[in-house]
């Protein structure tokens, strides 16, 4: 049996287990110690602390946790806080000399801690952390790009939905109501949260990724955003440069197999029992659809692409997601009388209709009426229904605005789309 070092009430630890601690501190400090003389390279500075000033504060870290339990608690406060002293001496004098970055004085504090947690053991916890710590340190200039192309509207809008988010959802009563008590504030005021989270998520990945990078790409960020307002924009690409057709099935295609990943995204955020009962089958239908979107995208023949920028729109369009909670209310009082009075053909008319317009509120509302008003099957019907809807609609606006060339992929597309539905419906 191997022998301990430390053998406490509280902790133990063997002569292996020191070794292998003491090279996962030492690794820690020598990867942030090499990011930290890197950058100092590159900015042709010196730099208060390298790669073996890294590894000497971890290792530092790392034996005053085995002073904590060999000699006293006090020690290793005495400890930090001459490297803490030793830190702040270290900023005072760079900082006379015009450089008041805080970095790397931070690192030197974390390092020592990250050390002190490789000592306890806390392998998975250190590595992680070390991990976001190099992310963070290397992406600086990343950041400072980032930032400068941040406009005030940007930066008011994202205030205004931490504002929402933070300040205004958590106050809002968690109890039902109304009609058939199925309203629930606190449960609206998520569903604003999110739709108006992805818009606004949908809004810098456009902005900071762009939709230049590929036809595809261009699909899928719209498809986050609306793959009916995609499939608008790029039938009318289509009709003005009929040679671009190709192209714009490509887009189109994957903003609606993005559709169903989203059918998906709100089934697994508000009913995860509905969820596992249809991704599958949800999950072969989106396969369908971005299997056409891989044939076309490979079927190109035009090298140059059509100019694929989308309208950014509004940063956070706050009225746009009021007016969807009161859509999602609506369709949520329709749905409960449908199924009240009406029964099963009710709920899936209703579902139908909502499916014309807006995919995402149909979704959100059959998901929490699931398991307490509907069948599991009731309910994968009624979404599959508005999906397809959905889907017919889109399909409508690429034949009236697009291009013949247009019309005969979408008809390949979605039919492959419909026939992949009418199987999972009829085998399920």
């Amino acid at each position: 049996m191997e022998s301990l070092l430390i053998d406490t009430e509280t902790f133990r630890l063997t002569q292996g287990e020191f070794i292998l601690r003491l090279l996962v501190a030492m690794g820690i400090g020598a990867v942030i110690g090499l990011e930290r003389q890197h950058a100092a390279f590159l900015e042709k500075v010196t730099g208060f602390a390298g790669i073996r000033s890294f590894v000497f504060v971890t290792l530092l870290g790392f034996m005053a946790g085995l002073t904590y339990f060999l000699l006293s608690p006090w020690v290793y406060l005495g400890i930090l806080i001459s490297v803490a002293i030793l830190t702040g001496v270290s900023y005072w004098v760079t900082a006379t000399k015009g450089d008041i970055g805080s970095t790397t004085e931070f690192s030197v504090l974390i390092s020592f801690v990250l050390g002190t947690l490789a000592f306890l053991g806390i392998i998975e916890l250190s590595l992680m952390i070390m991990v976001l710590v190099v992310v963070f340190l290397s992406s600086k200039f990343r950041f400072i790009r980032i930032i400068g192309k941040i406009t005030p509207d940007e930066l008011y809008a994202f205030i205004r939905f931490v504002v929402i988010a933070l300040l205004v959802f958590p106050f809002l009563p968690d109890q039902t109501f109304g009609p058939y008590q199925v309203l629930n504030p606190r449960e609206v005021g998520w569903v604003i949260i999110l739709t108006s989270g992805l818009g606004f998520l949908g809004y810098i990945l456009i902005k900071f990724l762009g939709a230049q990078k590929g036809i595809l790409l261009s699909g899928i960020l719209g498809g986050l955003v609306s793959s009916t307002a995609t499939t608008w924009i790029f039938a009318k690409k289509s009709k003005e440069s009929p040679r671009y057709s190709s192209s714009c099935s490509v887009a189109i295609m994957a903003s609606s197999s993005i559709m169903i990943l989203r059918v998906m995204l709100w089934t697994f955020v508000f009913n995860k029992g509905l969820f596992n009962d249809l991704y599958l089958e949800f999950f072969l239908v989106f396969l369908s659809g971005f299997g056409m979107t891989i044939f076309y995208f490979f079927k190109q023949k035009e090298k140059k692409q059509v100019k694929t920028e989308l309208p950014e729109g509004k940063p956070l369009d706050i009225p746009g997601a009021l007016m969807f909670g009161l859509i999602y209310v609506a369709i949520l009082l329709i749905v409960s009388y449908a199924n009240e009075n009406l029964g099963e053909r009710g709920i899936l008319i209703s579902s139908a209709i909502a499916g014309l317009t807006d995919i995402d509120a149909i979704t959100i509302t059959v998901s929490k009426l699931a398991d307490l008003k509907l069948d599991y099957s009731i309910a994968f019907v009624a979404l599959l229904i508005s999906s397809i809807s959905n889907t017919i609609f889109k399909f409508a606006i690429g034949a009236w605005a697009g291009s013949s060339a247009l019309r005969k992929d979408l008809f390949w597309g979605y039919g492959a789309f419909f026939l992949a539905a009418l199987l999972v419906l009829v085998f399920r």
